[in-house]
C-alpha cells in the first residue's frame, strides 16, 4: 500500500510539472475550439471557433489563418499582425474553450487497461495516469510505445528515469491511436508481448 501511495504521489507531482509547461507549449490542432476577442471591436468577437481538419480557421478581415501547429500565443501574434493593417495596436486575446481528445490504448501491467481519450495533454505519464498507474509487476525500465502508423520497432522508454530522475525526455508525446504497453517483470517475449499490439495498431490505422 505504501508503494502504491508513493507511485500515485510521484505521478501527481510529475503531472503538475507537465501542466505548467504544457499550458505554455500547447500546440493547436484539428478539433480544438477557441474564442478570439479584440478589445473594443464587438464585431471581432468570435466564440466557438473550431480548428478545421486542415489546421486552419477563418477570422473576420484577416481571412484564412493556419492555426494548427501554433501555440495560442503564436496565433495571437498572427491575428494581431493581420488586424494591424486596419487598426493601430489591436489587443487580441485567444482562449482555448475545448481541447481536442486523443485516443490512446494503455495495455499490460496497469490498474485499468483499456482505451482512453486524453484531453489537452497527450504524454506517456498522462496515459499511464489515466489507466490508474502501473502495477507492482510492471517492468518499468522498458515501457513500449507502439505508434499507430508505424511498422518499425516500438519505442522503448525507461519509466524509472522519468520517475526517479525527472528525465522529461522519457515523457514522450503520444498521438491518436498509439498504444502504450507495460510488460510484466521478467524476460520479454517479442512474439507474445509486443507483436500482438503492433498488429492491433496496424489494424486501427487501416480502419481509420
Amino acid at each position: 500500500m505504501k508503494k502504491l501511495v508513493g507511485v500515485i504521489l510521484v505521478l501527481v507531482m510529475l503531472l503538475s510539472i507537465v501542466n505548467i509547461t504544457y499550458a505554455e507549449d500547447y500546440l493547436l490542432g484539428p478539433g480544438d475550439v477557441i474564442a478570439i476577442g479584440v478589445l473594443g471591436f464587438d464585431e471581432l468577437q468570435v466564440k466557438d471557433l473550431t480548428v478545421r481538419n486542415d489546421g486552419k480557421i477563418a477570422f473576420p478581415i484577416v481571412g484564412e489563418v493556419q492555426a494548427g501547429g501554433l501555440s495560442p500565443g503564436q496565433l495571437t501574434k498572427v491575428i494581431t499582425a493581420g488586424i494591424s493593417r486596419y487598426t493601430k495596436d489591436p489587443q487580441v486575446t485567444i482562449n482555448v474553450l475545448k481541447f481536442r481528445t486523443t485516443r490512446i490504448y494503455v495495455l499490460g501491467e496497469v490498474a485499468k487497461p483499456g482505451l482512453y481519450e486524453l484531453e489537452k495533454q497527450h504524454t506517456l505519464i498522462d496515459a499511464i495516469g489515466a489507466a490508474g498507474g502501473y502495477t507492482k509487476d510492471a517492468l518499468k525500465k522498458k515501457v513500449f510505445i507502439i505508434r499507430k502508423d508505424s511498422t518499425t520497432k516500438p519505442v522503448a522508454v525507461n519509466l524509472l528515469k522519468l520517475l526517479r530522475d525527472g528525465d522529461m525526455s522519457q515523457n514522450y508525446l503520444l498521438h491518436d491511436g498509439d498504444t502504450v504497453y507495460l510488460a510484466p517483470n521478467g524476460r520479454i517475449d517479442i512474439s507474445r508481448d509486443i507483436l500482438p499490439f503492433m498488429y492491433l495498431a496496424a489494424q486501427i490505422a487501416d480502419n481509420d
